[in-house]
């Protein structure tokens, strides 16, 4: 545009050449790292390894907090054992808080009733999105983990484009048709310059309480390949535990089991120590 001054931040125009803006938190928020989890298609279990991610950083005492951004699908709040809607103060929105301290924001916190339908387009959507991360009042957050819709559409290019995004945490299954799909979450995130930072395999293998033979429900895996030909690399397996769904629909998620998640957080961590050396 001839009159363009060349500042977005100030223009309402939705021009052609309007540049994405990365969005800050409010004067109350102190957030030192953002990693969103993605997946190619739901029914993965992105959320719950959201929310585990969460406890686990949270238990191993560092401040986390979670950006429930499935506007139109919540599970968060529910996960944690939340229901009650969230409250104003004087520095803004304020975080509904878990039984150990993860920090949680959704839309569900914020409707008349919990199982009412979020039934908006994506502009109305996205807009939520942006304004959870700038007005909700988040205090000293170390980890805020960022728990995306599935699929490539409005909301991961949002967040991609407006929060400054450590890394991706990609979640799938062992089927073929998943590590197809999950190629797409992968390429959009490289589109977008956001470093991915590895694949969680979700329901790798069920171990039988019984005689200990452990059984492939969902055939070989193909995440290893399809990590290698995106140039990532597969850095956990979670077995199928019945205990977790079970503790998720009792809001009990921070009792489920995170020891095969040890080497997200290992690495997590090891960016964290990394990045304090460099400053």
């Amino acid at each position: 545009m001839s009159t363009c001054s060349g500042n977005c931040s100030t223009c309402s125009s939705d021009c052609k050449d309007r540049k994405p803006q990365t969005l800050t938190p409010n004067e109350f928020s102190s957030i030192k790292k953002i990693y969103a989890v993605v997946s190619g298609k739901g029914g993965v279990g992105k959320s719950s390894v959201t929310c585990m991610l969460a406890s686990a950083m949270q238990a191993r005492g560092k401040q986390t907090a979670v950006l429930d951004a499935d506007i139109t699908g919540p599970s968060v709040p529910k996960m944690f054992g939340l229901h009650n809607r969230a409250e104003a103060g004087a520095a803004g929105i304020l975080p509904a808080v878990s039984k150990t301290g993860v920090r949680v924001m959704s839309i569900n916190l914020l409707l008349e009733s919990e199982d009412a339908p979020v039934v908006w387009r994506g502009p109305v959507i996205s807009g939520a999105i942006q304004q959870f991360f700038t007005e909700v009042a988040w205090g000293d957050v170390d980890y805020l983990f960022v728990d995306m819709p599935p699929g490539t559409g409005d909301v991961p290019l949002t967040v991609f484009q407006s929060l400054k995004v450590d890394g991706v945490i990609v979640v799938t299954t062992p089927q073929d048709l998943v590590g197809l799909i999950v190629k797409k979450a992968v390429t959009m995130a490289n589109m977008m310059n956001v470093p991915v930072v590895g694949i969680v395999e979700n329901m790798s293998v069920f171990t039988c309480p019984d005689c200990g033979k452990q059984h492939r429900i969902f055939g070989e895996s193909t995440a290893k390949a399809a990590a290698e030909s995106l140039g990532t690399q597969v850095i956990a397996s979670l077995p199928i535990d019945p205990r977790t769904p079970a503790l998720a629909d009792k809001g009990a998620i921070e009792l489920a089991d995170t020891d095969p998640l040890q080497p997200v957080i290992d690495l997590l961590l090891k960016d964290e120590a990394a990045a304090e050396t460099n400053e």
